[in-house]
């Protein structure tokens, strides 16, 4: 057994309760309750006094977050969003089964672009829903697609939870050089969670849509047709406005790729990537809060209705528990996590065990807010505890294994589902399938986390 000063201690049930809180009280922020113990335990038991403390606030993430979220508020409240979503489900016509496809592949688009997945399935799960009752879709089968299709591309790195994972795996990066990790380009790595992302999605929730129900509809729906215009009413055309929300949109996704590609870099000038990022990557808050006053000084956009679209809710709990994070780092209670975690893992089995403990607690608590937060520092301290794994495996199952239960109804995406679907819909009945889906996947995220990458290492 481990030894365990007080200060780790106290900053373990510190952490412990609020993630508790979380968990049972939705309606309570917990990032200002993490604020309030790190102040508490860092004073009392870490000789931390309060001001130094509070200068734990991770600036940079909260920066980007902002800038990124505030960018695609714009467009979203301009309209640009909600026209291009009608334009795409058109591409359908009249064959139905090509509908949950173009869904599908829309809001992997849309999450990849820069909204993110929980702007997304805000968006999308309004008019997913009332298509799944157009074309005879049982409700439970489309919200496998929507959540699916959002968290699988989740882990953009221009997308607000993307951030928080590229956010951490660029703190941790140092640590995991001298481990031996050899990690190299960071943003390759940032897609390459990405990637992994979506595999498991697809396998998990595409694979259930199948199974459980979708491969018997598709059967159904092959000789049927129905009016596009009874579907998706076509939309007026773009205005000016909402085509240059286009071009910039396009414009920050060109300027966060193109600069880490071997082809393209010389095209930005040592003075252009200070303006656009740190003189050597890009940075997308920088590059969003610069294309953000494109559009507001060409009054393409509302500055008010932009920053209330703002998560400021997850920002606040992703910043407050940095700080708690960075306490028990301080006062030794990430050192007795990691030995906790350690004495039921090996490098092999890691991969698994940490999907299934993240899946537990995201399945009452925040994915992006709490659980990423609290167990991505943890990577660094496992691989030297167990003697070996890799670290990107391990990022990856916290990621994945924090985001496959999400169509639970006790968390966000699964009750907005509940919340859109259609009247003919038993809501009770649904509930209780996403109730077990979600849980269930708690476990089947660890199997396929462990598969993928402990056993095959992607």
């Amino acid at each position: 057994m481990f030894e365990m000063s007080s200060a780790a201690m106290a900053s373990l049930i510190g952490v412990i309760v609020v993630v508790g809180i979380s968990m049972v009280n939705e309606d309570l922020n917990v990032g200002i309750v993490a604020i309030a113990f790190g102040v508490l335990v860092g004073a009392v038991f870490a000789g931390l006094p309060a001001n130094k403390v509070m200068q734990a606030w991770p600036i940079d993430l909260f920066m980007i977050l902002t800038g990124v979220t505030f960018l695609f508020g714009i467009a979203t409240t301009n309209g640009t969003m909600e026209k291009l979503t009608s334009n795409a489900i058109r591409l359908a016509g009249g064959n139905t089964t090509l509908i949950p496809v173009i869904l599908f592949a829309l809001i992997t688009i849309i999450t990849t672009i820069g909204p993110g997945n929980i702007a997304t399935v805000t968006l999308m799960a309004p008019v997913a829903m009332a298509i799944a009752g157009r074309i005879g879709m049982n409700a439970f089968l489309m919200t496998l697609l929507v959540v699916g299709a959002a968290n699988g591309a989740a882990f953009s790195p221009i997308a607000p939870t993307g951030v928080i994972s590229t956010f951490f795996l660029n703190k941790m990066a140092p640590q995991l050089d001298l481990l031996g990790q050899q990690l190299g380009n960071l943003d390759s790595l940032a897609w390459k969670i990405y990637f992994n992302s979506e595999v498991a999605q697809i396998v998990g929730n595409v694979g259930g849509f199948f199974l459980l129900g979708g491969w018997a509809w598709v059967r159904r729906q092959r000789h049927a047709s129905l009016s596009i215009d009874e579907i998706a009413p076509k939309p007026e055309p773009f205005n000016r406005h909402q085509w240059l929300t286009l071009g910039c949109i396009g414009m920050l996704v060109l300027l966060v790729i193109l600069p880490s590609l071997a082809v393209t870099q010389s095209l930005f000038t040592p003075t252009v990537m200070k303006v656009i990022g740190n003189g050597k990557s890009a940075n997308v808050g920088a590059i969003a809060f610069l294309l953000a006053t494109v559009l507001l000084v060409l009054n393409a956009g509302d500055s008010k209705a932009a920053i209330k679209s703002i998560p400021w809710s997850v920002i606040v709990m992703v910043g407050g528990m940095g700080i708690l994070i960075d306490v028990m780092d301080k006062a030794g209670g990430l050192n007795a996590l990691v030995n906790i975690i350690s004495t039921v893992s090996t490098p092999g089995s890691i991969s698994g065990v940490l999907a299934l403990v993240t899946g537990i607690i995201s399945a009452y608590s925040s994915s992006s807010g709490v659980v990423m937060p609290m167990f991505l520092p943890l990577v660094p301290g496992l691989i030297q505890q167990l003697g070996g794994g890799d670290a990107i495996s391990m990022i990856s199952s916290i990621c994945v294994g924090s985001h496959m239960v999400d169509t639970s109804p006790l968390s966000l995406f699964g009750a907005v589902c509940i919340a859109c679907a259609a009247e003919s819909e038993d809501k009770g009945k649904l509930f209780r399938q996403l109730l077990v889906w979600g849980f269930s996947m708690a476990a089947v995220g660890a199997v396929i986390c462990y598969l993928f990458f402990g056993v095959l290492g992607f």
